[in-house]
């Protein structure tokens, strides 16, 4: 099957070692430092074999074409247990969210995290493993899905990285090697109404990528997501708090913001119902908000006023405009067009109604965005008004 794709897709080579097909066994130690040197060199024969060493080719074609040979199963061995995950992207404001439900749940839980000054301890401190590997550094992926059953993928290029290079190339390269080594399924967070929007890179790239996916014949799920409260926080609740200015535009975007814990929680429950293997599911908040909605309910918690700076849309239409003019400023003209999508007049919601059905869920234990900025204020304005009663008492008078 070919899908055809605006950005270019690397090629999907055949891989023909280290790999297992569903319900085959796979050898592992008691962790990747203890792999033998069997696996060890059945590693260096996926590397050169699969495409997952260096970044994948750009064909010159444009056309997406994930057709693969199914490859050769290893001998038997220990079995993978299903309670094993690997996350990528675990750092990130929805991906620590899931670790902890994963680990709550009794997951055996690896994290894929970046060789960075400032290691993950939390993560470890959490209870999960650490594994370094690098997307953009296809070399480091395979050694880190050994004995894994699950990948739950919630990474994204940092603002300041190309988009192309994690959120594409080094997709494919997980795929490549997830498939290859015969990992049992692969769940994929994408954007909500990703195919609507050919025009705005990181949505193409979404689309392009489940696409991917779904051709790459793993087995997997893929999850589309409209927005995050907890990034609400940062944008709107602490500037108001800090009278500080917060940023918005003119547009009457509206955005169905559903907690991250609520995302982990649901996604747990989709994995283990194996009627929903191969499915797109989207999951949206109880109702969607435009920013000055929810600027005025943190007027409201806060008890002040907010410091509103308007950007018109069409600024940043002109801005993206003039950035394409030059390659050092392409990466920032590609967000600037995702930020025109959600200055829009679009509306980024869906129908829970039969996703909560299929999961079992009732839509009552969602947690709504009222009742979370909620608790959040609550919380923090008791915290300052502590700290402003124990500077009381700490004061020294002459």
């Amino acid at each position: 099957m070919a899908s055809s794709c605006s950005v270019p897709l690397p090629q999907l080579s055949t891989a023909r070692s280290l790999s297992r097909r569903r319900g085959t066994s796979v050898f592992w130690g008691r962790s990747i430092r203890q792999v033998d040197s069997n696996v060890s060199a059945l590693f260096k024969s996926l590397i050169s074999n699969s495409g997952c060493a260096g970044r994948p080719v750009r064909p010159a074609s444009i056309t997406c074409n994930a057709q693969t040979t199914a490859p050769s199963a290893m001998a038997s061995g220990t079995p993978v247990r299903a309670t094993s995950l690997l996350v990528v992207g675990a750092t990130g404001t929805l991906g620590r969210q899931v670790v902890r439900r994963a680990l709550d749940e009794g997951y055996d839980v690896r994290c894929l995290v970046r060789p960075r000054p400032t290691p993950a301890d939390f993560l470890r401190d959490w209870g999960a493993t650490i594994v370094n590997g690098d997307l953009s550094k296809p070399d480091t992926i395979p050694a880190t899905l050994v004995g894994v059953h699950t990948i739950i993928d919630c990474a994204t290029g940092r603002p300041e990285e190309p988009i192309q290079t994690v959120d594409w190339e080094g997709k494919v390269s997980l795929i490549q090697c997830a498939k290859a080594m015969g990992i049992q399924k692969y769940v994929f967070f994408s954007i909500h109404n990703c195919d609507m929007h050919p025009e705005v890179p990181l949505m193409e790239i979404k689309r392009c990528t489940e696409r991917y996916l779904q051709d790459s014949g793993l087995n997997h799920i893929t999850i589309r997501l409209c927005g995050f409260m907890q990034g609400l926080i940062g944008q709107y609740a602490v500037p108001i708090l800090e009278q500080k200015s917060v940023w918005g535009t003119d547009a009457p975007t509206r955005i169905a913001y559903m907690d991250t814990q609520d995302i982990a929680r649901l996604t747990f429950i989709a994995l283990r119902n194996p009627k929903l293997d191969g499915k797109v599911l989207t999951f949206a908040g109880p109702r969607a908000w435009t920013t000055q909605e929810v600027v005025t309910l943190c007027e409201r918690l806060a008890g002040q006023d907010a410091n509103v700076t308007t950007v018109p849309v069409s600024i940043l239409k002109l801005t993206r405009q003039i950035t394409r003019f030059f390659q050092w400023t392409n990466d920032v003209a590609d967000r600037l067009a995702f930020s025109e999508v959600l200055s829009s007049n679009t509306v980024f919601t869906a129908q829970m109604n039969e996703t909560y059905s299929l999961l079992g869920v009732d839509a009552k234990d969602i947690i709504t965005l009222e009742r979370y900025l909620q608790e959040y204020f609550t919380n923090i304005l008791k915290k300052l008004k502590d700290l402003k009663a124990q500077s009381k008492q700490t004061d020294i008078y002459f």
